[in-house]
């Protein structure tokens, strides 16, 4: 069977250092905004907020 087109890839910046650290999927029809998460950033060693890119 083929993948669905209604999930996508999208990419989570960091909100703070504006490094992009995750790569996750997401449903296209559920989560028609940009999607925000709490993340670990390596490189400010912390939990920040990150922020969907397209």
């Amino acid at each position: 069977m083929a993948k669905s087109d209604k999930r996508v890839k999208i990419t989570l910046e960091c909100t703070v250092c504006k490094e992009r650290n995750y790569i996750t999927m997401k449903s296209k029809i559920n989560d028609r905004e940009r999607l925000e998460m709490k993340k670990y950033c390596a490189s400010d060693r912390r939990h920040t907020l990150h922020k969907e890119t397209r």
